[in-house]
């Protein structure tokens, strides 16, 4: 067993949980409240995925409901990390822009098998790296036009449209969100050792096959990443995703 869970383990956790808050707290980085309540929320979270998964796997139903609510728990975070007005919802296309057609391409592919064993961990990932991406593009790209909205006014001045003139100053900074995907892709064995690769590793698998997996969900999640950017640089520029009303 790679981490016995006991006494011992809690203890260590709930340290390097204290540690991160007081470190936030003490560098004035106005987030120690939040990793407090991360800490607690994942414990909770995952302890209640590890009893309810066993039951899900068994149901095609239940297997596909509980994909819908990891996909609508993503748009909530990501919307209200962008947005607190009514246009936070948004955010489902790009998520669902993202992740949808790569997931589905994958079942009809029969890469990925129908069972919940495979499409939760997959489409879990996926969804994740789509949430990412989404809320650090929307947010970089919602602070640049608001900082800059000299450049947009003077883009329309000079005869843009509206929606070229916000893509023109947005887009350099919503880009960014893929560079934490694209450096991991690109030094992935020389830097780290991501996740699927070191668990099919602990799982008895060869190298060769964790590897191959390893590159499979890379390669997926830089296309789930680079439409969910897409999606939602078109959002921004056409005013549909903002911060304030207009």
């Amino acid at each position: 067993m790679l981490l016995p869970v006991n006494v011992t383990f809690g203890a260590v956790l709930a340290v390097l949980l204290a540690v991160a808050a007081t470190v936030a707290a003490v560098a004035h980085l106005g987030r120690a409240r939040e990793i407090a309540v991360a800490g607690v929320r994942a414990a909770v979270q995952l302890a209640a995925v590890s009893l309810v998964i066993g039951w899900v796997v068994r149901s095609l139903s239940l297997l596909f409901a509980f994909v819908l609510l990891m996909y609508a728990v993503a748009v909530r975070t990501a919307g209200r990390r962008i947005t607190a007005n009514r246009t936070w919802w948004w955010a489902a296309l790009p998520i669902a822009a993202g992740v949808f057609p790569v997931v589905a391409a994958l079942l009809l592919t029969g890469l990925v098998p129908v069972k919940g064993i495979a499409l939760i961990p997959v489409t879990g990932i996926l969804i994740g790296g789509a949430l990412t991406v989404t809320v650090l593009s929307g947010r970089r790209a919602l602070d640049e036009l608001s900082l800059r909205r000299g450049e947009v006014e003077a883009g329309m001045a000079l005869g843009l449209l509206d929606r070229d003139a916000r893509l023109e100053v947005a887009r350099p900074a919503a880009s960014d969100a893929l560079l934490p995907g694209l450096d991991q892709t690109r030094t992935v064995g020389l830097v780290t050792l991501p996740g699927a690769f070191v668990g099919m590793l602990l799982g008895g698998a060869s190298p060769l096959l964790a590897g191959a997996v390893q590159l499979f969900v890379l390669v997926g999640l830089m296309a789930v990443q680079a439409a969910a950017v897409a999606v939602l640089l078109e959002l921004v520029a056409r005013g549909v995703l903002h911060r304030e009303e207009e």
